[in-house]
Parts: structure tokens; sequence; C-alpha cells
């Protein structure tokens, strides 16, 4: 048994109207729904980013199991080859500091900034992983 791929991800903030923002309008996700001070769900493609303040998801009483994380966590998100200066240009224009950017030996490129809770968020092509292993 194996599983076929990631269905969702998650990530934890303090400050979900932030997040909110962010993630609908600097990355462009697609907001799917929020429950007022404990989450808020958006889709990638096909699969989901599930936002969670980690003071509410972490208490019992949920249909979930509870969970919940403290400090920066990561996430990369796949973009395409040819969009490495209009990402640039794109977060420059929000105001998000590119932390670092990356060319790897094996192909395909990296950039790093930060979301507003200070977890590190990184767009990166597919080819970063092409050989590895």
């Amino acid at each position: 048994m194996q599983p076929t791929g990631i269905l969702e991800t998650c990530l934890y903030v303090d400050d979900l109207d932030a997040a909110e923002a962010f993630y609908r309008d600097v990355l462009g996700l697609q907001f799917l729904c929020r429950e007022t001070a404990r989450h808020i769900f958006f889709r990638c493609g096909d699969r989901m980013l599930l936002i969670f303040d980690p003071a509410r998801s972490s208490q019992p009483g949920s249909e979930v199991p509870n969970h919940g994380a403290n400090g920066p966590l990561h996430i990369a998100f796949s973009v395409n080859e040819s969009e490495r200066e209009d990402w640039r240009r794109h977060l420059r224009v929000h105001g998000v500091e590119i932390e670092k950017t990356i060319d790897w030996p094996q192909g395909g490129w990296s950039l790093y900034f930060r979301d507003p809770a200070g977890n590190s968020v990184e767009v990166a092509t597919p080819r970063i992983w092409d050989g590895v292993g």
C-alpha cells in the first residue's frame, strides 16, 4: 500500500485575517471557506491548503483529532519555469521581500519568502527534484 499523492497540507498562523489576505491576494489561491476563529481553507490546483490557528485547532472537541504547531513551518508551491521574473515583480508589488533565490544544480529554481506568520514559503519549479535521490 502506498499513497498516490498529497491531498492537503496545513500551516499554522496566529492571525487568520492576515493569512487570508496573503494567500488569497498575494498567492492567488482560491478561497474555499472559513470558520471565524479556527481555520481558512484554500484550493491550490486540485489540492488543498488548510490554515489553522493552533490556539483553536489544538483544543479538544472538534470532529477531527486535535493538532497544531508553533514556530515557522515550510511550504513550497509549484510554478512554471518561465515565471521567475513575473514572480519577482509580483512579490515586490505586494511588498513581499524575497529571502533567498536558489538555482538548483539539477535544474529549476526556487524563491523563498515569508508569510505574515513567519512561515517559510517557496515557489519553485518541479525540476528541483529531477535526479535527486
